[in-house]
């Protein structure tokens, strides 16, 4: 039995992907949901919001006791075994980081060198290329969770590729601007194009270690950091979000745009989610969520109300998350 995974990935990178993936995985941790946050960006942002400098310099200068995502690569990188299963980071009882590294990087090239050997029926190429799969899998049965939140970096290169087809689930973060609807453009066609060029080398499996079924369906998009004003979101914004609908269902889906939909009633929108300006920087401050914040934290007057706001915002979109991609909620 495999734990499910979602990735939350688009190639246009600033948007506030990681923030999201960090809070989604407070959230269902809160909701009673064993989650593990998995950092595959190799700029390792989603740890940093866990953890602080301390905790990161212990963990990325022990080479003797493997503890992040590129601990877990470097037997296959060196030629020296396969995959290790690198412990957790516990952030909560029902949530484990497994935790990012900036040497992720040097993983890139035997991703790509490995992709087209798949064809060739090598059993090493399905080795390296499984590897975020099988690694992401062995952490969340040593934890007993329910799902695997996956954050990638803003691009389209071997390492994402990789990460990728070991998702069940896509969510696609954007802001409400020309650069989100022109990385949609890229990003639908493209994972597509991976979908079925991993299917064609499952075909050419040589049964050596279990594969990921690289499903990668969209389950839906998030629109960040827009501003409202009366319900409605302001001007500089409107247009954007207005052609957001359309470009997803084109780029992402392969379907034709429905007209005049806008994304608030978009069934394909999983959320509309405010700046929370005010709040952001007292949660960085105090290295909690948006809604976890408290008196003690600077959350009084209409920051606390802000914070409340927070709380209902992030439980609606996790439970529709948690709805359309099959994950069960405590009643």
């Amino acid at each position: 039995m495999t734990t499910p995974t979602i990735a939350f990935f688009n190639n246009k990178g600033g948007g506030g992907k990681t923030s999201l993936v960090y809070h989604v995985a407070w959230m269902f941790s809160d909701l009673g949901v064993r989650a593990v946050a998995a950092d595959v960006d190799p700029q390792a942002n989603l740890t940093t919001a866990f953890l602080d400098e301390d905790q990161l310099d212990e963990l990325w200068d022990d080479p003797s006791h493997p503890r992040t995502v590129y601990d877990a690569v470097r037997p296959l990188l060196d030629g020296t075994g396969d995959i290790n299963i690198p412990p957790l980071e516990e952030i909560t009882e029902n949530l484990g980081l497994l935790v990012g590294d900036l040497a992720l990087s040097s993983f890139e090239d035997e991703l790509s060198a490995e992709w087209p050997a798949c064809l060739d029926r090598r059993e090493r190429a399905f080795r390296v290329i499984s590897a975020f799969w099988r690694i992401q899998q062995g952490a969340a049965q040593a934890m007993d969770a329910d799902v695997v939140l996956m954050d990638l970096g803003p691009n389209l290169g071997a390492i994402n590729r990789a990460a990728l087809i070991a998702a069940d689930h896509v969510v696609v973060p954007l802001s409400p601007d020309l650069f989100s609807l022109r990385g949609l453009q890229n990003l639908g066609p493209t994972v597509r194009n991976w979908r079925d060029e991993w299917h064609e080398r499952q075909e050419r499996d040589p049964g050596a270690v279990p594969l990921p079924d690289g499903t990668m369906a969209p389950a839906g998009y998030v629109v960040l950091q827009h501003a409202m004003r009366l319900d409605r979101p302001v001007r500089a914004y409107e247009r954007w979000m207005n052609r957001i609908p359309g470009e997803y269902s084109e780029s992402v889906l392969d379907e034709s745009a429905q007209p005049g939909l806008d994304s608030r009633d978009d069934p394909h929108c999983l959320a509309l989610l405010k700046h929370y300006r005010s709040l952001m920087p007292m949660a960085q401050e105090a290295r909690k969520p948006l809604f976890h914040l408290k008196a003690a934290d600077g959350a009084v007057g209409a920051h606390f109300k802000a914070v409340q706001d927070a709380y209902a915002d992030f439980e609606a979109l996790t439970r529709t998350i948690a709805n359309r991609t099959g994950v069960a909620l405590e009643e």
